[in-house]
């Protein structure tokens, strides 16, 4: 027995199964295929744990900080995380130290000396049994398989502490993006209000000109339908600003009939005139979602550690003590009157195959883990690609809105000018003034795209998450 323990320890440094490394990063250093988006970039530049204060709104960081407080989304993450980190801790006790259990107990009993077969021997009657015991045990984890199940376990921790991290950011990005479309929406219904007022006008002045024989009755009909179209408009316009303060209060934990939030002014937003950027290799350390993904990948590959355990031995000691006695103060006096210790071998040797296709499944999941992964990254450099493209757009669109805005200015003003001389009609200034409001509709549009894509961009690069935490797996 002693040669026996002596051979265990020697072999409880021995761990199956694959030790986990992280996959390559991305063999790339650019997100998109020919020439660079233009838009004005700082590669490796750190990015701060509230990055949405690059918008220079109070309004906006204080909405995200109340999201971040109230959202029950980010409860329920935080709650699976606390339930990860107490099962990994309730399994390392169990696994790491040997287990012990006390007894203590008493019972009455009665023997009648005639059913053992001795009928002449005087009945003693009924009397008391008390005992005292305990036993221990301990699993030599000779094989790592129990190693193996508490690197899943912190695997699992892992997992979940990325998906907080994700919820927080996902979050912090809809809040900013809905308060975004919902100054636009703001914004855009003063503009169409104005614009329908003009229209209105317009339709007023064309009947009069056609009552003084002016113009066809078909010019009052165009301008009526005008009209029409652009009242339609209105409503849905309405609901959807409706549709995203309900949903900035959803996002902050609060009943959409009751909560009292900020408008954010898009006047009031400020766009970055330097954008930060990583690098596809560094990408993978910064999102977390494709870190839970990496996760999960070690997950698979310490479970593929336990299932190779389970074709080995397992060596278990264990040992028990008991003091039964008839007077309960002889309990402790008299001391310990039944014990045992032994080591137990356990060798599978015939399961049916059993064992060999659990191995076999726990490698085909690490090999969905593991195509899993990969998408993620792949995901993670198309969110990048695609939002550095839509930023080029923005630019572009803006810049071509912002001209024509400017050349309806100055059509208004003009004819503004014209009109005061004598030289044109009051309807060329109002269909003028309608036209430089429409132009200012469709600038707006843009204008609040870049801010959106903007938010989108720091979202798909991971957030301010420069330096996370070290992971519960790797930690020594």
């Amino acid at each position: 027995m002693r040669a026996l323990a002596l051979a265990a320890l020697c072999l409880a440094g021995c761990t199956v199964g694959p030790d986990f490394r992280a996959p390559d990063p991305p063999a790339t250093d650019r997100y998109v295929q020919g020439a660079a988006p233009a838009v004005r970039t700082v590669v490796d530049r750190d990015i701060a744990a509230e990055w949405w204060r690059v918008f220079a709104s109070t309004d906006i960081d204080a909405l995200v900080q109340r999201a971040l407080r109230g959202n029950p989304t980010l409860d329920q993450a935080r709650a699976r995380l606390t339930q990860a980190q107490e099962l990994r801790t309730a399994r390392q006790g169990s696994a790491l130290y040997p287990r012990l259990d006390l007894s203590a107990g008493g019972e009455r009993q009665r023997i009648d000396p005639a059913t053992f077969g001795f009928p002449g021997a005087p009945n003693p009657g009924p009397f008391n049994v008390w005992s005292l015991g305990g036993n221990a045990s301990y699993n030599f984890d000779i094989f790592g398989g129990t190693r193996r199940e508490l690197e899943a376990l912190a695997a699992e921790v892992d997992y979940q502490a990325y998906e907080l991290e994700g919820a927080r950011l996902t979050i912090a990005s809809n809040v900013v993006a809905t308060a975004i479309r919902q100054a636009q929406l703001a914004a855009q219904v003063d503009l169409v209000a104005s614009i329908l007022s003009m229209q209105q006008r317009e339709a007023a002045i064309t009947e009069e000109r056609y009552r003084a024989g002016g113009v066809a009755w078909l010019a009052v009909q165009n301008q009526r339908t005008l009209v029409a179209q652009t009242e339609a408009g209105l409503p849905p316009l309405r609901a959807q600003l409706a549709q995203a303060g309900h949903q900035l209060a959803v996002l902050m934990g609060e009943p959409p009939g009751t909560a009292e939030l900020p408008l954010v002014s898009l006047d009031a937003l400020r766009l970055p005139a330097e954008l930060p950027l990583r690098l596809p290799s560094e990408l993978v350390r910064q999102r977390p979602d494709i870190r839970a993904s990496e996760a999960l990948l070690h997950k698979a590959s310490a479970n593929v550690g336990v299932a190779t355990a389970d074709l080995y031995p397992k060596l278990v000691v264990s040992g028990s003590f008991s003091s039964s006695q008839l007077n309960i103060g002889d309990v402790l006096g008299n001391g310990i009157n039944v014990w045992s210790i032994g080591l137990n071998l356990l060798q599978p040797i015939f399961r049916g195959g059993e064992l060999q296709a659990r191995k076999r499944a726990a490698e085909a999941a690490y090999e969905q883990a593991l195509g899993g992964y990969r998408q993620t990254v792949l995901q993670g450099l198309q969110n990048v690609a695609d939002v550095l493209r839509a930023l080029e757009a923005d630019a572009g669109s803006f810049e071509a809105r912002s001209e024509q805005a400017a050349r309806a200015e100055d059509v208004y003003r003009i004819t503004l000018e014209q009109f005061r001389a004598g030289g044109v009609s009051e309807l060329a200034v109002v269909d003028a003034d309608r036209q430089r409001l429409a132009a200012e509709v469709d600038r707006l549009t843009t204008r609040a795209s870049r801010y959106a894509d903007v938010a989108a961009l720091y979202q798909a690069l991971g957030g301010g998450w420069t330096s996370p935490a070290q992971p519960v797996s790797e930690a020594k």
